[in-house]
């Protein structure tokens, strides 16, 4: 596993040093790792914070950076180096280069509308690191990670029946593989799927039991 982990980051590696020389020096025509095929992904981490644990992470924050860190990074997907490159236009949040090569854009939740102002994050990361420890160490949540709260944004979307496409869109996947590690969540969006099956009018619910 420990092999398996160094080779696929000397492969992403090689290929952000590949994207970024075309685009500085612009050999090529088109990008050269266009067709570079990535290990499919094997991030079996799944912690989920629920919106209650979000919000008692961001209250027991002692800088207001942090805060707006935990609510921007719930509400967007985010992860913890984007927030501190974002720009903010538009009512939304831009990303022109990212992990995938590819330009992103997320319109802002209402719910984040007074952080907007605070973003980009502009504290240093290991700053931003330490001060989201000694939240989650203040509050007995130290299971859950700042990388958590991107998966917990897709854990919120597909429970509100968001489709998986969608939410790979929001969260910036190019190959659907790292989307797809969210799937088990749709396990009751399934079954209302499947429930349908043979029924003469699908859009009707099922008849209550006597």
């Amino acid at each position: 596993m420990a092999t398996w982990s160094i080779c696929t980051s000397r492969l992403a590696i090689l290929k952000a040093a590949c994207r970024w020389a075309w685009r500085k020096h612009g050999l090529c025509e088109s990008a050269p790792t266009t067709r570079m095929q990535m290990p499919a992904v094997r991030n079996e981490r799944h912690v989920y914070a629920t919106r209650r644990q979000m919000l008692t992470l961001a209250r027991a924050a002692d800088r207001h950076d942090v805060r707006v860190l935990i609510r921007t990074a719930f509400y967007t997907g985010m992860r913890l180096g984007e927030l501190m490159r974002v720009e903010i236009f538009g009512g939304a949040l831009h990303l022109a280069d990212t992990k995938n090569g590819e330009r992103r854009s997320i319109p802002a939740h209402r719910a984040i509308q007074t952080c907007l102002r605070y973003l980009p994050l502009t504290a240093g990361k290991r700053t931003l690191q330490a001060g989201f420890l000694r939240a989650r160490r203040a509050v007995g949540l130290d299971h859950i990670r700042i990388h958590d709260l991107r998966h917990s944004a897709a854990s919120e979307m597909i429970n509100a029946d968001v489709d998986l496409f969608t939410v790979g869109a929001v969260l910036g996947h190019k190959d659907p593989r790292s989307t797809q590690r969210y799937a088990h969540l749709k396990h009751e969006t399934l079954a209302d799927a499947v429930g349908k099956i043979g029924r003469k009018d699908p859009h009707k619910d099922h008849p209550k039991a006597a």
